[in-house]
């Protein structure tokens, strides 16, 4: 995965966030992060490890904790490992300025993942289970829109 789109919407002189991707060993697992990003508007960022990078989601309502709760979640650019540790302020004028602070962090086991659907088991300190993410058929192609929620625990 390229982290092109990311690196051209951010000028790292005047950012924080991480512009490469650092390496650490977490879990067993593989990164799971849930970012509160109080932007332009209120959401949350998911972050999943995904073949060296971020695969990353913005959900503009809190996240799913309980099961029968379904939550829009936009595709966004991937992001480098190490950005699940962010917390900061992006300053005003650069892309996705406002505050930025760790909501839910821990790992994630992969049980089914296609292009069009993702099903993980979460190990967070405030999400446990198993969850989903369905990707929406698209209206049109630049569409990104994706469905995540709860799956009942087995």
């Amino acid at each position: 995965m390229s982290l092109k789109e990311y690196k051209k919407k951010r000028d790292f002189k005047k950012t924080q966030e991480p512009g490469e991707t650092k390496t650490k060993k977490r879990s067993e697992g593989l990164i799971y992060v849930i970012q509160e990003h109080d932007a332009s508007h209120l959401h949350f960022d998911l972050r999943l490890e995904e073949d060296g990078v971020l695969k990353s989601w913005a959900v503009p309502k809190s996240p799913p904790q309980e099961e029968g709760i379904r939550r829009l979640a936009i595709e966004t650019e991937d992001h480098p490992l190490g950005y699940e540790d962010f917390e900061g302020i992006i300053p005003k004028g650069e892309y996705g300025a406002g505050k930025v602070k760790i909501w839910d962090i821990g790992d994630y086991i992969p049980l089914e993942t296609t292009v069009s659907k993702r099903i993980i088991d979460i190990n967070g300190k405030k999400m446990r289970g198993r969850y989903c993410l369905i990707k929406l058929k698209p209206k049109d192609p630049k569409d990104k829109n994706w469905l995540f929620f709860r799956l009942k625990n087995k």
